[in-house]
């Protein structure tokens, strides 16, 4: 039976452990959230916000998740600065799993057999799973008796027929290791998907949306009939668009001639991973998309560069996914780029002339999702619609309890 309670939604990565509660009483309402940061180090940190107040930060001793976890639902709980009466409240605990290869193909219960698949999906998510399963099984530690429900970021687009997941090696590959494309950013690309369906009146089941999550880590769904039938990312999140400092597409000899070079197989996943992007072409040092117009606005070729590299990699991706749809009824940006940079936008949408599409530039310039950004009579509309994550994996954990 489905309770209408507390929930608490997790992302517990490599050294954080991000926390959000919710009541869902009546409607989803989101009560506070915070980070316990830089987990095992020296200089470990908390940050909580409750409600609409000012965010906190302090200090704070935390040698693994475990003690991270302590930490925060301390807080919540604490009769000062909380925003339950203790521990007991809370009905259910949603995580975010990045990697749910095809075992999993929705969100999922947690249980011993679901953990034990999930420890068999490692191979496919080296840096993301094990600290995502660690995180689950820290709150199965805290909250016994309490479920626990995983919310897979690949889940939503295992839609995809098998001639856009699939690659074009030999099948005996795919068959061993699980070699082919399964997109991430899932979470947000369905709730962006249901908001813009809410929003321009339609059902989810007759639309068709091409979604642009565009941030650090950025990857574009094209949606049909509210289904996923192609996304950017691959078998990880390395594939697809240029981001702050993953290089996207790429052809794959470059990484054999870097191997005949001498490159080892983890300088070449530090080099593709964390030195690429904007943050390897732009010259800059810096890989946020702020810095990046910054520089190129004051005249820096290489920023200028890579801005164009971004640009051009999001068209490109945006114009074959049209085809592939074939009606479009809106194109979506969402994503800490997608939502709050103007000159991005801007820069994407004047090359939308093919789909009958305009810049409405003060709509553009003044307006927060969410909204159009098209003018009224363009053909195919453009809008933004802010994403959020964690509301979605509240809202699917509380569907499985």
């Amino acid at each position: 039976m489905k309770n209408s309670g507390i929930i608490l939604v997790v992302n517990s990565g490599s050294s954080s452990l991000k926390f959000t509660l919710y009541s869902c009483a009546e409607r989803t309402t989101r009560l506070a959230n915070g980070l316990v940061e830089r987990i095992g180090s020296a200089s470990a940190n908390l940050v909580y916000k409750r409600g609409d107040e000012a965010k906190t930060e302090e200090s704070v001793q935390a040698a693994d998740h475990d003690e991270a976890l302590a930490l925060a639902t301390k807080i919540l709980a604490d009769p000062a600065r909380g925003v339950i009466p203790s521990l007991d409240a809370i009905d259910a605990i949603g995580h975010r799993v990045v990697h749910g290869g095809e075992i999993f193909k929705s969100s999922v219960v947690v249980d011993p057999v679901v953990v034990g698949a999930l420890k068999s999906l490692i191979p496919l998510a080296p840096l993301h799973n094990p600290p995502n399963i660690g995180g689950i099984e820290a709150c199965a530690r805290l909250f016994a008796g309490k479920p626990n429900v995983a919310v897979f970021d690949t889940a939503f687009h295992q839609t995809m027929p098998d001639h856009a997941s699939h690659y074009a090696i030999p099948k005996e590959l795919y068959e061993k290791y699980g070699i082919r494309k399964y997109g991430f950013h899932g979470t947000s690309h369905r709730f962006v998907m249901l908001s813009a369906a809410e929003y321009l009146g339609k059902k989810p089941q007759d639309i068709n949306l091409i979604t642009c999550h565009l941030g650090n880590g950025s990857s574009i769904a094209a949606i049909k009939n509210g289904a996923v039938v192609d996304t950017s990312m691959g078998m990880t999140p390395l594939d697809g668009l240029v981001m702050g400092t993953r290089c996207g597409c790429i052809d794959p000899a470059v990484i054999l001639m870097l191997v005949r070079e001498g490159k080892t197989a983890d300088e070449i996943d530090a080099i593709l991973n964390k030195k690429s992007g904007l943050i390897g072409v732009g010259g800059i040092n810096s890989g946020d998309m702020r810095d990046i117009t910054s520089a190129a606005v004051s005249g820096s070729p290489t920023a200028r560069l890579a801005f164009d590299m971004w640009v051009h990699r999001i068209l490109l991706y945006i114009g074959g996914y049209a085809a592939v749809l074939g009606k479009v009824d809106a194109i979506v940006f969402t994503g800490g780029i997608g939502e709050n940079h103007v000159l991005a936008r801007e820069k994407i949408v004047s090359q939308f002339g093919i789909f009958g599409s305009a810049l409405d530039k003060e709509a553009n310039a003044s307006k927060r999702g969410p909204c159009h950004i098209s003018t009224p009579d363009s053909k195919t509309a453009v809008i933004v619609i802010p994403t959020d994550e964690e509301l979605m994996i509240a809202q699917e954990t509380l569907e499985k309890i």
